[in-house]
């Protein structure tokens, strides 16, 4: 069965590394047109030389408490153990440790290897965790936390500060991008409008990729097309949301950091867009970045029909002149041929001509139903 085509005719840049596949794959599905440029790169956990490291102290010195904040970090971490060859030491500290697990998919990848937890956030919240062991005290303990990337939302710092001695395993770190030139052909396209939608899923890839912005001279352009509705910036959750919101972003947040969620966020996001459709003669019509949807059809247009739909669009049915049409058409021409020209061929990619409307010796408008 087929999925609803609800981002037909939307372009959507993907600014991810780790799951860009499942996350390009999904949005598809719904009949987007994905553009990816990773804003960083992931360092393997399997050629990190500071995680094994780091590993081999944990297995001299083992802790009395090991957090664990994501299923797919754990996993990583076992996996580069065993490649280092010390895996079994690892499974030994983790089987004599008091193990804490971040939500039940933490807990799956603990309990994957033959070692039970002894306490789970419901909440799936870092925030829990540290309040339960502050709660309890945790001074004079030796606590390793692993977590993955951008940090654990501060839960090592906070417990260093309660006086625990705390060891951080970082399972994956962020290298620059692969190709930087990509990152910012993809910043400029969103500046001048050719991408509908931008999504994050990690604070680090947010902030670089706003830095760059920053760096080519376009982040005010981008900041202005969000605050106007014609971008949609998306972020997995609240920390990954943080960096967005400190340039001055309000982004789409899913009610749960899940990409399954952030899909269906922005979907969602589109779905209200249908609602609010121009409801026209042909059938309701949805502007996109660089298209149009009239009805469910994803409509052909060249640059210069979808500037002249824009126009229309605009006047909400009523008369634009040929003098405006004219006005948005590339170049400089003062011939009225060229009007005609541009207003036949837009009827013709809509492929119902009753929707562009002649008003004699006035102009045109869209016909409204």
């Amino acid at each position: 069965m087929s999925l609803p085509q609800l981002l037909a005719g939307c372009v959507v840049l993907v600014t991810s590394d780790r799951r860009s596949g499942d996350l390009r794959a999904a949005l598809e599905r719904r009949g987007a047109r994905v553009v990816h440029t990773p804003a960083l790169t992931i360092v393997p956990h399997t050629a990190d030389a500071d995680l094994v490291r780091e590993t081999r102290a944990l297995v001299a010195s083992p802790p009395d408490v090991v957090v664990v904040t994501t299923a797919i970090g754990f996993r990583g971490w076992v996996e580069a153990a065993d490649a280092a060859g010390i895996g079994d030491e690892l499974h030994e500290v983790l089987t004599s440790a008091r193990v804490i697990a971040r939500g039940p998919k933490a807990r799956g990848a603990i309990q994957a290897v033959g070692i039970d937890t002894d306490w789970v956030a419901q909440s799936e919240t870092s925030a829990e965790i540290r309040d339960a062991l502050l709660t309890e005290g945790v001074a004079g303990q030796r606590i390793a936390v692993q977590h993955h990337g951008a940090g654990a939302d501060r839960l090592d710092v906070d417990l260093a500060a309660a006086g625990a001695d705390v060891a951080s395993l970082v399972v994956y770190r962020w290298g620059p991008p692969v190709d930087p030139d990509a990152v910012v052909l993809g910043i400029e396209q969103v500046a001048v409008g050719d991408i509908d939608v931008v999504v994050f899923t990690s604070a680090p890839a947010a902030a670089a990729w706003l830095d760059a912005a920053d760096a080519a001279g376009v982040l005010p352009s981008v900041i202005g097309r969000a605050r106007r509705g014609t971008l949609v910036v998306a972020a997995i959750g609240e920390v990954t949301a943080r960096p967005l919101r400190a340039a001055g972003i309000a982004p789409l947040l899913p009610d749960r950091s899940r990409l399954g969620s952030l899909v269906r966020a922005v979907v969602g996001h589109y779905e209200g867009m249908v609602a609010t459709a121009i409801e026209t003669v042909g059938g309701p019509l949805q502007l996109r970045s660089t298209t149009a949807v009239l009805g469910d059809e994803v409509l052909a247009l060249s640059p210069s029909g979808l500037s002249v739909l824009y126009l229309l669009a605009s006047a909400k049915g009523d008369v634009v002149s040929r003098a405006d049409v004219l006005g948005v058409l590339p170049g400089e021409s003062t011939d009225g041929h060229a009007v005609e020209v541009a207003v036949g061929r837009l009827r013709e990619a809509m492929g119902d001509r009753r929707v562009v409307e002649t008003v004699v010796k006035r102009g045109y408008r869209l016909a409204l139903a």
